[in-house]
């Protein structure tokens, strides 16, 4: 067996380790605090009793807020069960601005954009958590896009990209649901990507997470779609938020869909879509088919006269016809 010798010290100097000791000593006694992780809120918009509250989510409890947090957290001193209220879209917008072509692995074979391409949303195109996507009766090219939604929380204009992620309150999940055909049919983008149920938002709103590297996943009836991370954005939250700003005033509670990543594909009334974002949660949403008339386009002929039933269904009928064309010459992984 080996016994391995003390090294008796050089005179004068005290031993390796002792040196290496308190030069640990000394880093640490001078060295910064470290900063801590900041902290996470969770916060519902909900339906109880027949009131709809902004609220806290702690557990499986929710302390009641007396307004949208990000106009300033105010308690009321309610609390309610979580398993006793209906959860709404988290979101109250003035606007819903969307960026589209914002990933790489969405682009096909299309060059990368030189700035962000944005359209709009409306306020009526929101559902929230478990309500049902209603295709119009005459959509027949549906598809999905999971993707990362900011909420403004300081208004922004013309804010440097330095600044921008202090103007966002927090994230949560979305769903631009879109109507391809339209897409390529229409003059633009408005019925096609705005038409009402077409912006699921969801479950919870959520502050104290990184914007720019968070993963996205988009299932439909529990099969993986789409899966990638914010950190792969063309255009990153903070250089969108900055960009928006600087042609629209953004307001606290506006909400800005980022960009969904790789193909898409239809969905047909019966699936159930999910889009989860880390550290958010799960945006869950089955699909149905609006009711017969709901959503339907009654054409005008010739001079502007109304044509018959028979005249006005044959034309919807058409331009579904045209609609669908279009997005199949696209292929069945269409992207935008």
């Amino acid at each position: 067996m080996r016994h391995s010798c003390p090294v008796a010290p050089q005179r004068g100097h005290a031993p390796p380790t002792l040196h290496a000791l308190l030069a640990i000593a000394a880093l640490l006694a001078f060295a910064p605090s470290p900063t801590p992780a900041q902290q996470t809120a969770r916060y519902v918009r909900f339906a109880h009793q027949g009131a709809t509250a902004w609220g806290l989510l702690d557990g499986e409890s929710i302390r009641e807020l007396a307004q949208a947090p990000y106009l300033g957290v105010r308690e009321t001193g309610r609390r309610m069960a979580r398993a006793d209220v209906r959860l709404l879209a988290p979101v109250e917008p003035s606007k819903v601005i969307a960026a589209g072509l914002n990933f790489r692995s969405h682009l096909g074979n299309r060059p990368v954009p030189e700035y962000p391409g944005l359209f709009a949303k409306y306020p009526t195109s929101i559902i929230g958590p478990d309500d049902d996507i209603g295709l119009p009766a005459d959509a027949t090219n549906v598809h999905y896009e999971g993707e990362l939604v900011v909420v403004i929380g300081r208004t922004a204009r013309n804010v440097p990209v330095a600044d921008a992620l202090g103007h966002v309150f927090g994230v949560t999940a979305g769903n631009d649901i879109s109507e391809r055909g339209w897409q390529s049919a229409d003059l633009q983008w408005l019925r096609a990507k705005a038409s009402d149920g077409f912006a699921p938002i969801g479950p919870v709103l959520v502050t104290g997470l990184n914007p720019e590297d968070l993963l996205v996943q988009t299932r439909v009836n529990g099969e993986i779609r789409q899966t990638e991370r914010t950190s792969d954005l063309i255009f990153s939250v903070a250089e969108l938020v900055s960009y928006v700003s600087r042609y629209i005033t953004l307001l606290p509670g506006d909400v800005l869909f980022t960009g969904t990543p790789q193909t898409t594909r239809a969905i047909q009334p019966g699936d159930v879509v999910e889009i989860e974002v880390e550290g958010v949660g799960v945006l869950k949403n089955g699909v149905k088919r609006k009711g017969e008339g709901e959503g339907e386009f009654e054409g005008k002929g010739s001079g502007g006269r109304d044509q018959g039933r028979g005249g006005r269904r044959a034309r919807v009928v058409s331009i579904a016809m045209i609609s669908e064309r279009r997005a199949r010459a696209s292929g069945p992984g269409w992207k935008e």
